[in-house]
């Protein structure tokens, strides 16, 4: 009996091995030899059997029960290939896709590789000539981000600068602050709406509408020069090879709005304009003239977040006319709870510790809402002369309360006793800003594609608007832990303020390249340049206010008490002290600059080399007017220089996969218009001022970089960068006379240079993105610090010395990274990301003391997002920000023992805190539809 058995296992075990053998096998292009990702493979003789290839392109089959077998596998733009398994032996397999040859016509007419996904991003990364990280279309589209500012974050060395809801506003570039790169759309550079700085806010862009996203960190000749840090390039979505429709609509929440009320104004029925604007400047305005809608405060749940899109893209007239129209429409509830504490340094001894003054609990309530449209023609004449043009329109509105309880720690402060005084404000603020953009490009060749001609002219306009921007200040005291009553304050109750500036760009841009071959060398050699003029107005009014009640008994009308005279802010009686208001402020405006740029460039190939050199010539003409001449000021100011700007990059294809590269560039930095100005004003929580005598900053950049593809969308990014920067610009705490001013100040040279890292590999349905950035710069600057006075010849006992101080530059986080953790399941339509993003320590505020910056410290996002694909073309995803909720922390690094009595002190890695912001978490879940 065991004889038979052992007989029968013996027979019957190659059938067993064979089922226990999986089929396994990966699509390839067979161009390209890069691996597709989520072809279709279906066995011939059982067509409910099938499977998706996954992200690194391959397949398996467990247990396919006999031979032979066909399997059919197709693609999108891929001829269908059939293979058949004969055998065991089979169950390793190579499938090669051609791409089919009337599509690809197609796309060699109208573009081929849009970085549309990540196959394509990888190639445009591999074969530029200059340093790049590119984030392709289906990437943000399956990313927990709905703006630009969030998905730029996920980019290797680069950083982002929150605003006051924790959203990303701003890119900061291996440690270069946000002004040291610039941003375009589709190639060319846009003004920003910013009332202080050329940067462009990248929350005012919804993702949604991207085609790819492409950071180049090192530039070419080609390129405009004011680009330390990098360029940044919103490349917006094309017209498709064929007709394409797409809609989605989604809702959310914020978690903060659990615990708290929504406060909010009606910033419909605010003034637009101010007194002065309406009646002229010789009207002496009065309480009447305000709208009271800019101070009715109102308290309940926010509605649900809403966020819509649609895009239609189309090729008419046998493929000669695309067509891409798209739409974004997002309305979200945002906030942060925070506290702040205002501090200096200590005059008393020679301690230089920092003495907190007063502490600040804020509540922000924001409305955000962002709507674009964008829409882009392009015709072919022939295969030889081509037009496109281009327009958007993006407009972000953000309606803002924040309310403040300020806890005076300065005088008659006695937590023990219950003794302190407390003032509050409520800042009522609503914020416009637009862009648009007109782009008409051409195309041409001639003479067989020896000489090749591209042009665009530009017309661009950006503006801000904040109209009755209004404060309401009261305060009571604490006696004995009882609270008094609250009154309006009585010097400077209310303030109303108007600013609005705009910026109008005209540029045309040329290039010419002359296409040959020098022996074994394929050479582009180009020329070309530039030459835009901006223009800007800026607009500041302002009044202010005091609280007075005539029918109130005389001695007291200036004295009004909450519950008595008022109950809401609506409710006050207020004089206007100052009826034709501040309009002869510095911050009223015109300013121009004109920048005209040329270039001669090269690009030689030959066998695994390729070589760019090329030099760049900016000439810039920079100046303002005041429009009412001010007393000591510089009325008019003018800066006029030109730069010489000399780039080279190398690149060497060690294999069809590595690439090996090199890259010295020379780049330049302008002061913004507000930065030069001679202004002076109160924002946030410092008194700001300009600087006339700011210098433009120039750097020389080194890169070097290894790059590897194994596969399609695989890639592992070694490199090493170096700046050495002459007269940065940055923002600090600046002391002149009796007063201290945050202003734009350059403190000295400065080096700065880094390591990154950047990985992307797949294990069939799972995948892992990760990239870190080490960045270290130093900077010296001179700090005042306080010592024992030793001369015998004078009484004072402590007196102030300089002293120089090592630092890094402004906003440069020494460790960055990322790490995204994918799932795909092509077959069920199933795409999942966990996405965590670290920032670590950072400067965020230079004092004029020793060792009294503020820093932001190390900060840690965790976001997520999941989809599934229906029938159809209808996909139902889900978002989550912020999962943990991490606070926010800013901090001096020296920590005073007298400060450990105060309510809400905190010490915070070794130092005092001065500020923590939390956000709460975003939820949100929707619905796309695709035709």
């Amino acid at each position: 009996m065991k004889l038979y058995f052992i007989t029968i296992l013996s027979l019957i075990s190659p059938l067993f091995a064979f089922a226990a053998t999986p089929v396994k096998g990966v699509v390839i292009d067979a161009k390209t030899q890069e691996e597709i990702i989520g072809a279709t493979i279906q066995v011939g003789e059982l067509p409910a059997r099938g499977t998706v290839s996954g992200l690194d392109g391959s397949f398996v089959f467990s247990d396919l029960e006999q031979l032979p077998v066909t399997l059919n596998c197709s693609y999108i733009g891929y001829k269908t290939t059939v293979v058949t398994i004969h055998s065991a032996s089979d169950h390793r397999l190579t499938i090669l896709l051609e791409p089919d040859a009337q599509l690809l016509d197609e796309v060699v007419v109208y573009g081929s590789h849009t970085g549309s996904t990540d196959n394509s991003a990888r190639v445009l990364e591999k074969n530029s000539m200059n340093v790049m990280n590119i984030v392709s279309a289906r990437a943000i589209e399956i990313s927990p981000d709905m703006t630009v500012a969030n998905v730029i974050q996920r980019v290797s060395g680069v950083t982002v600068e929150r605003n006051s809801s924790g959203d990303g506003q701003y890119a900061i570039l291996r440690g270069m602050d946000k002004r040291y790169n610039y941003t375009l759309v589709n190639g060319i550079k846009i003004p920003s709406p910013d009332n202080k700085n050329r940067f462009v806010p990248l929350d005012i862009f919804p993702s949604e509408l991207l085609e790819r996203l492409d950071v180049a960190k090192a530039l070419t000749a080609d390129m405009e020069g004011d680009g330390i840090g990098g360029a940044i390039n919103l490349v917006m979505k094309d017209a498709p090879a064929r007709r394409q429709i797409t809609a989605n609509v989604s809702t959310g929440y914020n978690a903060l709005f659990f615990d708290r009320d929504f406060l909010s104004f009606n910033a419909g029925g605010i003034d637009k304009r101010s007194p002065y604007e309406i009646y002229g400047e010789n009207y002496a305005a009065q309480a009447r003239d305000f709208s009271s809608a800019a101070i009715d405060l109102k308290s309940s749940k926010p509605a649900p977040n809403l966020f819509a899109g649609f895009s239609y893209g189309d090729r008419l007239f046998g493929d000669r006319l695309g067509i891409m129209l798209a739409g974004s429409y997002q309305n979200s509830y945002r906030g942060s709870n925070s506290t702040y504490f205002e501090s200096k340094t200590a005059t008393s001894d020679a301690s230089n510790l920092p003495v907190l003054t007063a502490r600040n609990d804020r509540t922000y309530s924001e409305q955000q809402t962002r709507y674009a449209v964008h829409g882009k023609l392009d015709y072919a004449f022939s295969g030889d002369h081509k037009l496109q043009w281009y327009n958007a329109y993006m407009v972000f509105e953000n309606t803002q309360v924040r309310d403040t309880e300020t806890t005076d720690l300065s005088v008659g402060y006695n937590p023990e006793a219950g003794d302190y005084n407390l003032s509050f404000d409520t800042r009522f603020r609503y914020t416009r800003q637009e862009i648009f953009n007109s782009t008409l490009k051409g195309s041409h060749s001639f003479l067989n594609r020896k000489w090749l001609l591209d042009w665009s002219g530009v017309y661009s306009k950006a503006s801000n608007e904040i109209p009755d921007n209004s404060t309401v200040y009261t305060v009571t005291t604490v006696r004995d832990f009882v609270q008094n009553l609250v009154s309006v304050t009585t010097l400077g109750g209310a303030e109303r303020r108007w600013e609005r500036n705009s910026d109008q760009d005209w540029a045309g841009y040329l290039n010419l390249h002359y296409l040959t071959r020098l022996g074994r060398v394929d050479a582009d050699f180009s020329a070309g340049g530039l030459y835009r003029r901006k223009e800007r107005t800026n607009f500041f009014n302002q009044y202010d206010f005091r609280p007075y009640d005539e029918s109130k008994p005389e001695g007291s009308q200036n004295n009004l008490i909450k519950g008595t005279d008022w109950d809401t802010y609506t409710d006050i009686k207020f004089t206007v002290y100052n009826p034709y208001g501040a309009v002869g402020n510095p911050l009223n405006y015109d300013a121009s600059e004109e920048i005209t740029a040329g270039y001669l460039q090269s690009r030689l190939t030959w066998g695994s080399w390729n070589v760019v050199a090329g030099l760049r010539v900016e000439h810039t003409r920079q100046g303002y007017d005041l429009k009412y001449p001010t007393e000591d000021v510089e009325n008019e100011g003018r800066q006029v220089y030109t730069d010489y700007l000399p780039g080279l990059h190398l690149k060497y294809s060690l294999t069809h996969h590595t690439n090996l590269r090199a890259s010295y560039f020379k780049s330049i930095n302008r002061p913004g218009f507000f930065e030069i100005v001679p202004y002076r004003v109160i924002n946030e929580d410092f008194v700001e001022r300009g600087n006339p005598d700011l210098k433009h900053t120039v750097a020389h950049n080194v890169d070097l970089r290894y790059e590897y593809f194994p596969r399609a969308s695989e890639q592992l990014l070694v490199g090493v960068f170096y700046k050495k920067i002459l007269d940065p610009i940055e923002f600090g705490m600046v002391t002149e006379g009796q007063g201290t001013f945050y202003m734009p100040t350059n403190f000295g040279n400065a080096t700065n240079y880094g390591l990154e890292i950047d990985v992307t590999k797949y294990f069939r349905a799972f995948g892992i993105k990760m990239n870190y950035t080490f960045t270290q710069s130093n900077i010296t600057t001179d700090k005042l610090y306080y010592v024992e006075n030793t001369d015998p010849n004078t009484t004072e006992n402590i007196v102030t010395t300089h002293v120089d101080q090592k630092r890094p530059l402004n906003g440069q986080a020494m460790h960055v990274a990322n790490l995204s953790l994918l799932y795909k399941d092509g077959k069920r339509g199933w795409d999942a990301q966990l996405a965590g993003s670290y920032t670590g320590e950072r400067l965020y505020a230079i004092a004029r003391y020793l060792d009294n910056d503020i820093w932001q410290s190390g900060y840690f996002q965790l976001d997520a997002s999941v989809e599934k694909q229906f029938r159809y073309g209808i996909t139902v995803f889900a978002k989550a920000a912020n999962l943990i909720n991490a606070p926010m922390k800013q901090f001096i690094k020296l920590k005073n023992e007298s400060s450990a009595d105060i309510v809400g002190y905190e010490t915070h890695n070794g130092g005092t805190l001065v500020r923590k912001d939390r956000y709460g978490q975003t939820f949100q879940i929707g619905v796309k539809y695709k035709l």
